[in-house]
């Protein structure tokens, strides 16, 4: 019994693969290293490249950057609810 559900597990995984096309672009990929005159030094870097993956990304620094901009998101969100509060304390008193 465990045997034929970890077949159709199997069939449903590689089925959702097709359907989302993960197949054919890793055979893409696959077939573009196999026809590469020069083979890469590093396959994994060739597939990471042609997959739309960057290969030197320091997730560190992203991450770092990401949290300033959080923060500096934060800050301006406040800095535009105090003007607004004294643009309209400013029209309220024209009035």
């Amino acid at each position: 019994m465990s045997f034929q559900t970890t077949d159709s597990k199997k069939e449903e995984f590689r089925k959702y693969l097709e359907k989302a096309g993960v197949i054919d672009q890793l055979t893409r990929v696959l077939v573009g290293l196999y026809e590469e005159p020069e083979k890469p030094n590093n396959a994994i870097d060739y597939v990471k490249k042609y997959l739309g993956s960057p290969v030197d990304i320091d997730v560190d620094k992203l991450k770092l950057e990401y949290e300033k901009l959080k923060d500096e998101n934060i800050k301006l969100k406040r800095e535009i609810a105090d003007l607004r509060k004294e643009l309209q304390a400013a029209q309220q008193e024209q009035n």
